[in-house]
């Protein structure tokens, strides 16, 4: 960043949030070097660039959750406060966090005020309630204030950790990935409701790896790049090939060339076969198929059901009614290991939650499904995984350390990559993707969707069930699901507006 760039202020006054040469070592590891950042208030500042960029490590100085080697952080021009001082530093800035900080047990009333329940030291839990309604409504989230916390949706916990933080008198929030989890009509209302607060002074820094929300949310952009910093500019100033070659170093044609697939003839086996399901609330009445070496894509909003049809082919829900086929064998419903021992993987929405065992390690987390397989009797021979491991890691490009580095140390791609690992460990014969690159890079993206694509060429049946279009275009055909039915069946060669159209129910047939 140019000295220029990082003191910059407006006429209006002085950035609402400020990195100036910033730079932060982990032994030999150079996180971020010389990096800055400024945020002009009111506005929504973008920062993006790849996994290990140092991203995450800018945001835990701008919050003060870490130290800086060297440099310096202000907001509003005024140094930042002590790193002890928490109630100065709540009082500043605020992060809403991809993973979710709010206490499912707790009430939404008691998450609002954690730590600020007591007046005298008696709760008046009638006016903590209060409280709480009149914060919630003075921002318009329409969240029932006794309600469990666990029982919120994505966008609603987003909203409710968005007002908690303004309720500390912070004016700087960080979102770090608030779309992730969201479909097309939430990410509307979240952008809707962003552009109301920004209407009355917050100020917002927006991470994310979906480059169109950038363009359709941010003022401006900052790169950052191999921990360093490579631009700040107007977001309708850079085209985005420009953006994603600051990002990567390479052009965005580079990145998203793949030729077509050649197409799967009908003779090919199917491989997942699904008749006449119905789950009441989510669908009924789907059908679809898929072959071997094919790749369909499953889109739809979060209502759609598309998220429950994968979990009920993959087990983890069971159908009111209809059948489930996986390469000729119709497992237990509602049953996972049926459905692995059928021969199917499966990769699941939220890797933090249904895709991971953090505190074990990249080799135990994606060697699971073969454990069977590693020793004798049943018993793991230690070097026989660690070998197995460090093969997977070579193949999918796993960032690490090692096959023993707690799969909690990793990236958000990188930890993709090993949820994929596990998926195909056992070479499945099909495949079902849920969300394949939510919240991870452009380059881990690109690696992660090759992997599927080799997956496919190998002979998998691979159904890809994602609201990103990018995770689409490589699929011979992509089914729409609008209303838990299956609406379409577009073969490839649609366009963005077609399919948008279509999952928005704005084009039956």
């Amino acid at each position: 960043m140019t000295s220029h760039e990082q003191t910059a202020g407006t006429a209006a006054g002085p950035p609402a949030a400020q990195a100036r040469d910033v730079s932060k070592r982990y032994g030999a590891t150079v996180a971020l070097h010389s990096a800055g950042i400024a945020v002009q208030a009111g506005e929504t500042h973008a920062l993006v660039g790849r996994n290990g960029a140092g991203k995450s490590t800018l945001v835990s100085i701008l919050t003060g959750l870490q130290r800086p080697d060297s440099g310096e952080i202000r907001f509003d021009g005024v140094p930042a406060p002590s790193l002890a001082d928490r109630d100065a530093w709540r009082q500043r800035v605020a992060c809403v966090y991809q993973k979710s900080t709010i206490i499912p047990t707790l009430t939404v009333a008691e998450n609002l005020f954690l730590n600020r329940q007591a007046g005298r030291g008696v709760i008046d839990w009638r006016g903590l309630r209060r409280r709480a309604a009149d914060l919630l409504a003075g921002y318009g989230v329409d969240v029932d204030p006794a309600a469990l916390a666990g029982a919120l949706t994505v966008e609603q916990r987003q909203l409710v950790e968005i007002a908690r933080a303004l309720s500390f008198g912070a004016r700087f929030i960080v979102l770090d990935e608030p779309t992730a989890q969201l479909d097309a009509a939430a990410i509307d209302r979240l952008f809707d409701r962003m552009r109301e607060l920004q209407s009355t002074g917050v100020t917002f820094l927006f991470i994310s790896h979906h480059l169109q929300e950038v363009y359709e949310v941010c003022q401006r952009v900052t790169v950052l790049r191999d921990a360093r910093h490579i631009l700040t500019e107007p977001v309708d100033a850079l085209s985005r090939d420009e953006l994603v070659t600051a990002m990567t170093g390479e052009t965005g044609r580079a990145l998203a060339a793949g030729g077509t697939r050649p197409p799967v003839p009908a003779t090919a086996p199917v491989v997942l076969d699904v008749r006449g399901l119905r789950l009441a609330g989510h669908y009924e009445g789907v059908d679809l198929t898929v072959r071997a070496g094919e790749l369909v894509g499953l889109i739809g909003s979060g209502s759609s059901g598309k998220v429950a049809l994968a979990e009920t082919i993959a087990g983890l829900r069971r159908a009111d009614a209809g059948t489930v086929t996986i390469a000729g064998n119709a497992p237990k419903p509602g049953r996972v290991p049926a459905a692995l021992a059928a021969g199917l993987g499966y990769l699941p929405q939220d890797r933090h939650r249904e895709g991971l065992v953090p505190l074990l390690s990249v080799a135990e987390n994606a060697t699971m499904p073969i454990a069977g397989r590693l020793g004798p009797a049943g018993i793991i021979a230690p070097a026989r995984q660690q070998a197995t491991a460090e093969r997977m890691i070579r193949r999918y490009d796993i960032k690490t350390d090692g096959p023993h580095q707690p799969v909690s140390d990793l990236s958000g791609g990188n930890a993709q990559k090993v949820v994929l690992a596990r998926a195909l460990a056992n070479d499945p014969k099909a495949l079902v993707l849920v969300s394949p690159t939510a919240g991870v890079d452009v380059r881990s993206k690109a690696s992660l969707l090759s992997a599927v694509d080799e997956a496919a060429a190998g002979g998998a049946g691979v159904l890809v069930v994602s609201d990103e279009l990018d995770d689409l275009r490589s699929c011979e055909r992509v089914l729409v699901m609008f209303h838990g039915r299956v609406i379409r069946d577009v073969p490839r060669g649609w366009t963005d507006a077609d399919l948008v159209s279509a999952v928005e129910g704005m084009e039956q047939p």
